[in-house]
């Protein structure tokens, strides 16, 4: 079972900056893809970025020039750097990965960025 330690949620003022890291364990298989989603409260579950294991990224465009994701292939871990923060950034972030192997996605347990002064 794919497990996942996700880090770096708080409470930070408009502007601000955060990084959100997740280390997924549990597996011997290669991971195809890491991402990021966010759920605010009362809406719907949000893409915001992904990465391959080749380097490819994607972001929604409400992120793009504000939010860069990266990766630690070696260690399954994902990051997410989160610059010019805005109060609509505020939610649950959760991590994912996809195995292409097996075609199923495991999810991250979330963690809680509020952007507020």
């Amino acid at each position: 079972q794919v497990q996942f330690v996700e880090s770096g949620g708080g409470l930070v003022q408009p502007g601000g900056s955060l990084r959100l890291s997740c280390a997924a364990s549990g597996t011997r298989f290669s991971i195809s893809r890491m991402g990021w989603y966010r759920q605010g409260a009362g809406k719907q579950r949000e893409f915001v970025a992904n990465i391959r294991s080749g380097g490819t990224t994607n972001y929604a465009d409400s992120v793009k020039g504000r939010f860069t994701i990266s990766r630690d292939n070696a260690n399954n871990t994902v990051y997410l750097q989160m610059n010019s923060l805005k109060p609509e950034d505020t939610a649950v972030y959760y991590c994912y990965a996809y195995f292409s192997s097996s075609a199923r996605d495991y999810w991250g347990q979330g963690t809680q960025v509020t952007v507020s002064s």
